[in-house]
């Protein structure tokens, strides 16, 4: 009788285990049966996403999310996150992916696994178009303005020594100074250039020289390698047919170049 009742104990308990939610082991096939991916992307950060004048979700990264559940055939589910908490929305399974131009370090590797890249993120020296400016030797004698301290004063300093930079205390600073004609130049992120543009579409603006790249990853749940594997065969793919290159040139200004796995 106990051997019987062992039995049926050790029965039940294998039934239970292939009852589990296919989420808490597998994404992948969650996302496809669901027929639908939940994706982290930002609203409030051009070029990457933001919100256009008809209200929409527009930029890199939602162009990229647009792939990926093309690519997957799958419903898209855009899901809205700070640059605070698109981790922690992934970590917590609010969303499947999080695509938020989110760079690699080793304190989110311990949470959370990354892609291959998929987008470069650059540091650049931008101004108007009729401005011959397309080399760091170039930039010699060129007033550019920079905000103190920051990554791009000192990749000025150390790639165009020749410049002639104005530093200033803020970011709001150093953009005012380019549009009042106190400068030629300025040196910020892509992401600030493209906030300009925004704002005033008119201006007269454009990427002259790249100062850094330090690109952008796709971040999925730790140890959803089969998910993962699914993303990264989708990105190098769109590497391989100039997809990838074209959203650059699209949202950023510039060939996405060549982006590290």
């Amino acid at each position: 009788m106990k051997l019987k009742l062992f039995a049926m104990a050790v029965i039940g308990f294998a039934a239970s285990l292939s009852a589990l939610p296919a989420s808490a082991q597998d994404a992948l096939s969650t996302i496809m049966a669901r027929k639908s991916i939940r994706v982290a992307v930002p609203t409030d950060y051009p070029p990457f996403g933001f919100v256009g004048n008809d209200m929409q979700p527009q930029g890199m990264d939602i162009d990229m999310a647009r792939l990926i559940a093309e690519k997957l055939g799958v419903k898209l589910e855009l899901v809205p996150v700070t640059a605070p908490n698109r981790v922690a929305y992934l970590q917590t399974k609010k969303t499947d992916l999080t695509i938020s131009s989110l760079g690699k370090t080793a304190e989110r590797a311990k949470v959370i696994d990354f892609s291959i890249a998929y987008s470069p993120f650059f540091d650049a020296v931008f101004g108007a178009k009729g401005l011959k400016a397309s080399s760091y030797e170039d930039l010699k004698g060129k007033v550019i303005s920079v905000t103190r301290g920051s990554m791009q004063d000192e990749e000025l300093q150390r790639l165009a020594p020749g410049a002639e930079v104005k530093r200033f205390e803020d970011n709001n600073s150093t953009i005012a100074a380019f549009l009042s004609g106190q400068t030629q130049l300025f040196a910020s992120g892509t992401a600030v250039a493209s906030a300009i543009q925004q704002k005033n579409p008119s201006a007269d603006l454009e990427l002259k020289v790249v100062l850094a790249n330090a690109p952008c990853y796709v971040g999925v749940g730790k140890g959803e390698t089969q998910l993962l594997d699914k993303v990264n065969a989708i990105i190098r793919q769109a590497r391989q047919d100039g997809t990838i290159d074209k959203l650059s040139r699209k949202w950023l200004g510039a060939p996405a170049g060549d982006l590290p796995d």
